[in-house]
């Protein structure tokens, strides 16, 4: 069956107006759908009807059709392949969030209560719990609840932000993407901030107040997430392209040697049975405690300012566990 056959099969096409109709906010005309999937405007119509009475909340405005994202559900059928690679990064998603977001438990709980398979629902389930059981934080839900409707819809977004040094901004900025932090808990959204007139990126944990404005905007068709991040650690790249070498002794080696810390990662072997692993990263702000973590099991050889840095908290930790320096 050729492409044409398959859309103007009546499933097929019904899927891929419901398609269309999601991905557009502003909502499409019937003479758009109708020439989209090559068929006439009254056949677009009882399609839409259609939809409406399989319960897509579909609406209708000034000769527009779209649907009601909000009150939107989607269907989804998963072998049991499929729901394992779910239940691992639902078990992520536990690990990673250290806060209390009432969409993911709602979500796995519908992904629990949806598997047919009873262990991995039984297990996805107590997922849910672990992040239900902790503390709610009403402010960081209407932020996450603000920036993502905001970035689907294309919508700006003003941003009261506390910096790291505590100092306090007003932002306007325009999401292009948001990310989850791969070293430890926090969201992220990146876009262009009219504050700066550059791409930043900014810690939704750390955002005070979250207001979506009316104005729209688009997304660059340059813009390609995975290459803006293709040099950071986690999420940072200053900008800067920074070569990082570390020593592993023999003892930690076997550990380094099990994962892929990172995509340019190059990894030599040493005659002790250590191995030295090189990076090419956008800044050594996240590297940092991610070193500091192997403790006396690596050495920094370069860049000298993470050496020097590694080498004061070292300093610091052997002072703070001077003998008899307890008090």
């Amino acid at each position: 069956m050729s492409e044409d056959d398959r859309i103007k099969s009546k499933a097929a096409r019904l899927r891929r107006i419901e398609h269309r109709l999601y991905n557009a906010p502003q909502g499409l005309r019937v003479s758009d759908l109708a020439q989209d999937c090559g068929v006439a405007r009254r056949t677009i119509y009882r399609d839409l009807m259609a939809l409406h009475d399989m319960g897509v909340p579909v609406w209708e405005e000034r000769g527009r059709f779209g649907i009601d994202r909000a009150a939107y559900l989607s269907t989804v059928r998963l072998n049991l392949n499929e729901a394992i690679a779910l239940y691992f990064a639902a078990r992520l998603l536990a690990h990673h969030s250290d806060e209390h977001n009432p969409h993911i438990v709602s979500a796995l709980d519908k992904l629990a209560a949806g598997l047919p398979d009873r262990t991995i629902a039984a297990q996805i389930a107590q997922v849910a719990d672990l992040v239900r059981a902790r503390p709610i934080r009403a402010e960081y839900v209407q932020t996450l609840e603000t920036i993502t409707r905001a970035w689907a819809d294309r919508r700006l977004v003003r941003l009261r932000y506390r910096a790291p040094n505590r100092e306090v901004t007003e932002r306007v900025i325009a999401p292009y993407f948001v990310e989850v932090s791969r070293n430890g808990p926090g969201a992220y959204v990146i876009g262009h901030d009219t504050l700066r007139g550059a791409i930043r990126t900014f810690k939704l944990e750390r955002v005070e107040r979250a207001e979506a404005l009316d104005e729209p905007y688009e997304i660059p068709a340059g813009f390609d997430p995975n290459v803006f991040l293709a040099n950071a650690w986690g999420v940072m790249d200053e900008g800067a392209v920074v070569d990082v070498r570390l020593r592993f002794s023999t003892e930690a080696a076997t550990r380094v040697r099990e994962s892929r810390w990172h995509h340019s990662q190059e990894l030599v072997e040493r005659p002790d049975g250590g191995c030295d692993l090189a990076v090419t990263i956008g800044s050594t702000r996240e590297v940092l405690p991610w070193v500091l973590g192997w403790g006396a099991e690596v050495e920094v050889l370069a860049p000298d300012d993470l050496r020097d840095e590694v080498a004061a908290h070292g300093r610091r930790m052997a002072d703070l566990y001077a003998v008899g320096s307890r008090g």
